[in-house]
């Protein structure tokens, strides 16, 4: 099931796509945006840049405590954009450099949740994330993108799958890229660290938009995902 030039540009929409985290939102939005010829936003990587921002800059001690004023007064200073590569692959420009490999790795997904959880950093980035989507024609998944950065999307889903499933794709991904530190137990905690952590922050905390289409997708390959993905679309853009 494909798309029509004149369907996509007829009428732009906006997706929706949220999840826990390692739902394998981030694999299904990039593939309908490639579909749609929409363009896409992992907003989950624009914490994770946050999140390594604070670390590097000895926002975060060891403890994990965060030294809140200190990263609100840099926010005004941390831009974060998307790059385009030879392959077709989208990396993360944190200030100007491209910190795709460092956003992914334990370190930053320990701190990642935390570093969501303060006010300032969400107000700044939903900012950011709206100003992306004025144009509509996006696809983007996070956690509160159809709650709270566009409640007016046309298409929600929400993607979920047992938190094992989901901590062994995560471990299987790490290992792939070669990082090879982490055991599955490791990643497994933080699955669970990071899903209480979404569902009890005090602003936008992880949920499913009333309107969102459920999604479990603990047994379908990434083929099946976009197919349903497609599906719908398709629906939507029939209305």
């Amino acid at each position: 099931m494909n798309f029509t030039d004149k369907e996509i540009r007829h009428r732009p929409i906006i997706v929706a796509i949220d999840g826990y985290s390692s739902s394998g939102k981030s694999t299904m939005a990039k593939a309908l945006a490639s579909a749609m010829g929409y363009r896409y936003v992992d907003s989950g990587a624009m914490y994770r840049s946050v999140a390594l921002y604070a670390l590097d800059h000895g926002m975060i001690d060891a403890e994990g405590h965060i030294d809140c004023p200190a990263l609100e007064q840099a926010l005004p200073h941390i831009d974060i954009d998307f790059a385009v590569q030879a392959d077709g692959s989208q990396h993360t420009m944190l200030n100007g450099i491209d910190v795709e490999g460092e956003i992914r790795n334990l370190r930053v997904s320990n701190a990642v949740s935390a570093v969501s959880a303060i006010p300032s950093v969400r107000t700044r980035l939903t900012a950011m994330q709206q100003a992306m989507g004025q144009r509509r024609g996006i696809v983007m998944d996070g956690r509160d993108i159809g709650t709270t950065v566009f409640p007016d999307a046309e298409l929600k889903v929400f993607v979920n799958a047992p938190a094992e499933t989901r901590a062994m794709r995560r471990y299987l991904e790490l290992q792939q890229k070669g990082d090879t530190t982490d055991t599955y137990e490791a990643v497994l905690e933080n699955v669970r660290s990071r899903d209480h952590q979404d569902e009890t922050r005090a602003v936008s905390p992880l949920r499913r938009a009333d309107d969102a289409i459920d999604l479990d997708n603990s047994n379908m390959t990434p083929q099946q995902q976009l197919e349903r993905l497609k599906e719908l679309v398709h629906r939507v853009l029939e209305r």
